[in-house]
């Protein structure tokens, strides 16, 4: 009986390139992924046009003001005055809070002004204005 002699050993070959190829696939595959993750619960609205409109997708609220004066939080229908509220509890717990609304286009303008003071009121220093990127 003939033994493999320890020292003759050859080490297989190592492909570097097929592995490469899948770390670029899962790389891709996580990116893409993630794009479709982002999911903001909200209500459908005609938002008004911009052309320099810039996207945040690091947004804490999102508020949305319907035509008929309803307001939501996400996709959950709320009042100005919980909204306040709760945007200041959230606001003293986080300094980079932000609230975006997201206003109908049909919508008054008096109405947002009267929405932002109201937050502003609560402690709200940061907000935005959501509009529908121009093309």
């Amino acid at each position: 009986m003939k033994l493999r002699d320890v020292r003759n050993r050859k080490t297989p070959p190592l492909m570097i390139i097929p592995m490469i190829d899948i770390m670029f696939f899962l790389l891709v595959f996580f990116m893409l992924s993630t794009m479709y993750m982002i999911d903001l619960k909200t209500i459908p609205v005609k938002l008004p046009q911009a052309k320099n409109a810039a996207t945040d997708t690091t947004t804490t609220f999102a508020v949305t003001m319907k035509a008929d004066g309803s307001i939501y939080l996400g996709d959950a229908q709320t009042d100005a005055e919980a909204l306040a509220l709760q945007a200041g509890l959230e606001q003293k717990m986080n300094k980079n809070f932000a609230v975006v609304i997201r206003a109908e286009k049909a919508l008054e303008y008096g109405e947002v002004i009267k929405l932002v003071d109201k937050l502003k009121g609560a402690g709200v220093s940061r907000f935005g204005l959501a509009t529908d990127g121009g093309k």
